[in-house]
């Protein structure tokens, strides 16, 4: 089978985060236990009632409760939503040599890559274990990788998460956090400010001091990133119920993106900091803070083995991502980790996704060399 046939059943199936991806779980689990892998499946449901499944493909040692690998190929295997005009989303399209369809480049090509390069070995005589994770819901928050952090199932040396990088290693990766915060006020008739108190004016009052914060951690420099500091933004605001009613309540999202060597938790400080300062000013400011995710930043080393033999199969001198991955959970389970696959990030979650042929066949020969080099 070619890599691009591999691709187009792929994409067939539809697996977006909101449905099920048993499907695609299942495709995956019959094309590497023909080759010899053993399969362990770690299926949850999500918030929504919806199964989901988490896979990991073991060869060169035997399934157990406390698995090793030297290697670990990982891909996620939801997409994001795509519209009902993109009507070809699941049906693999080739123009001018790219390969068009929902999940070609995030992440389904990497997949293919990865499938098509542990066919390419003799697995039976692989001298170190090798493990392909395949995780459910990265598109909503890694949540699926961090079930099998938590969970300690697997330890891993090295790791390729497969993200779209234009076939560049990344050896380090911005954290992502999110939080949403509630600012309450006390309704009243618009005529009358003095009955009330706008919970709307007090979020501005917050906002602005989140921007001042915004600008002073850019003091906390990371040359190697762009932009080379953690970055703030308040994506939605929302509040009051009428234009005539003084606000009782206002809700608004922050996201922010740490660099290495910060907590996530630096920025929710200093916004609590803030907060402090705004109930000194006014002893009814009633605001509070759910943070829903503080995913840490991560860093390999440059004189990782991984690393340096990734530099040397691309060519190409090892990079920075701003967004987020599951290398830091690959971190977690031990793993020297670096970010690498076919397509640009810039062009996926859109209408008309792509992954260059070229990208896709140089994946698989990368993949071949790393397997070959670290387990063979």
């Amino acid at each position: 089978m070619t890599i691009e046939k591999t691709l187009s059943e792929l994409v067939a199936i539809n697996s977006v985060s909101a449905r099920s991806n048993a499907e695609i779980i299942s495709y995956l689990r019959e094309r590497v236990e023909a080759i010899g892998f053993q399969v362990r499946q770690f299926p949850y449901t999500d918030e929504r009632g919806v199964e989901k499944i988490n896979m990991i493909a073991l060869a060169g040692a035997l399934l157990s409760d406390e698995m090793d690998a030297e290697l670990a190929l990982v891909g996620h295997t939801d997409t994001v939503p795509f519209s009902s005009a993109w009507t070809d989303a699941l049906q693999l399209t080739e123009r001018d040599e790219k390969l068009y369809a929902r999940g070609s480049c995030d992440t389904k090509g990497f997949i293919a890559a990865a499938l098509m390069a542990v066919e390419s070995v003799a697995v039976g005589n692989l001298k170190r274990p090798l493990a392909l994770v395949f995780t459910a819901d990265e598109e909503v928050g890694c949540l699926g990788a961090k079930r099998l952090a938590d969970a300690r199932v697997l330890s891993v040396k090295h790791a390729i998460v497969g993200e779209p990088t234009s076939l560049q290693p990344m050896r380090a990766g911005k954290g992502y956090c999110l939080a949403e915060i509630l600012v309450r006020g006390r309704e009243g008739h618009s005529a009358y400010p003095a009955v009330g108190a706008s919970a709307i004016f007090r979020a501005a009052r917050l906002i602005a001091a989140i921007e001042k914060i915004a600008l002073s951690i850019q003091e906390d420099r990371r040359e190697e990133f762009d932009p080379p500091y953690t970055t703030l933004n308040v994506g939605l605001v929302q509040g009051g119920t009428a234009k005539n009613i003084i606000a009782g309540e206002c809700r608004f999202t922050l996201e922010w993106r740490p660099v290495p060597g910060q907590k996530a938790e630096r920025v929710l400080e200093l916004v609590r900091d803030a907060i402090e300062n705004e109930r000194r000013l006014d002893a009814d400011f009633d605001c509070e803070i759910n943070a829903s995710r503080l995913d840490e930043a991560m860093e390999t080393p440059a004189s990782a083995p991984l690393v340096r033999l990734l530099e040397e199969a691309t060519g190409r001198a090892s990079g920075t991502v701003a967004f987020g991955t599951e290398a830091p959970q690959m971190r977690a389970l031990g793993a020297d980790a670096v970010i690498l696959g076919p397509g640009d990030i810039r062009v996926a979650h859109r209408t008309g996704e792509f992954v260059p042929v070229a990208e896709l066949r140089e994946c698989q020969k990368i993949l071949t060399r790393a397997i070959e080099h670290f387990c063979l």
